[in-house]
């Protein structure tokens, strides 16, 4: 497969701030390649009906995702709202504009 793309995933760190409370921060971003596609209409639809936006697709090597939050592409950053596995090797992130709107 050939990869076009290039994204970087973005892990959330876990803390707490001097009055205890807890806070997530971003992490290093990591590049991994990818694909960049198109939001199938079934999948926009049916997200929109939960109350999410999603605006693009990226797929990665499965290998390569650790449970990251985020992932930016150019000078834009999405939330990851949702992964799909197609075959054990490629991942889809369903991915919305970050920060997601209420």
């Amino acid at each position: 497969m050939m990869w076009r793309d290039v994204i970087s995933l973005i892990p959330t760190l876990e803390g707490r701030d001097s009055y205890g409370d807890e806070t997530e921060t971003d992490g290093d971003p990591r590049e991994v390649f990818a694909n960049k596609k198109s939001v199938r209409q079934s999948e926009f639809y049916q997200a929109l009906a939960a109350g999410l936006k999603p605006e693009i697709v990226f797929e990665v090597r499965e290998q390569e995702y650790q449970d990251e939050k985020k992932a930016r592409y150019g000078e834009t950053d999405y939330h990851i709202i949702r992964t799909f596995s197609r075959n054990g090797e490629i991942l889809e992130l369903v991915c919305s504009r970050y920060p997601m709107e209420g």
